[in-house]
């Protein structure tokens, strides 16, 4: 079963310089080889360092998490899909990239749904280049709340 949407196209999903540089990125070309959700999955583990929209250092490079997390928007993930993204237990930024999606694709009336089991979760990791560490949970109550400050800047109003 797939998860309830927000009904955008996934062009509009994200800011537009942003989904441009992803879609024209050599990276991103590179990912029509993963044919699967695991395949997806690997390559996150293998290639994310963090969860920022841009590479670090180019403010018009977009990061192999926002290549990753477009691929699955093509791919629209199941609700089996979800949880195991949301319950990987081998990178946070795997479960990173699950928030993300839900919070930039699914209808928001199911949203809390989603992420209540996870708002007190104590892993830590550094969402954003520099390194800064925070915990999973502050991390999903910042991106429910907005006050991701680059999410601020990219996220439109879904439904």
């Amino acid at each position: 079963m797939e998860i309830k949407t927000c009904g955008k196209a996934i062009d509009s999903l994200l800011e537009k310089v942003l989904c441009m540089n992803i879609l024209s990125s050599d990276y991103f070309k590179e990912l029509y080889r993963l044919k699967t959700y695991h395949e997806v999955v690997d390559e996150i583990y293998n290639q994310v360092d963090h969860v920022e929209p841009w590479m670090t250092g180019n403010c018009r490079g977009p990061s192999t998490a926002f290549c990753l997390l477009y691929k699955f928007f093509t791919m629209k993930l199941t609700v089996k899909q979800m949880h195991g993204l949301l319950k990987h237990e081998d990178s946070p930024y795997i479960r990173a990239i699950g928030f993300l999606y839900l919070r930039y694709v699914a209808d928001t009336k199911t949203l809390w749904n989603w992420f209540e089991p996870y708002v007190k979760d104590e892993e830590e990791f550094s969402p954003e280049s520099h390194g800064r560490m925070t915990t999973m949970g502050a991390y999903v109550r910042d991106l429910l709340l907005g006050q991701v400050s680059w999410f601020v800047n990219l996220v439109t109003t879904c439904c």
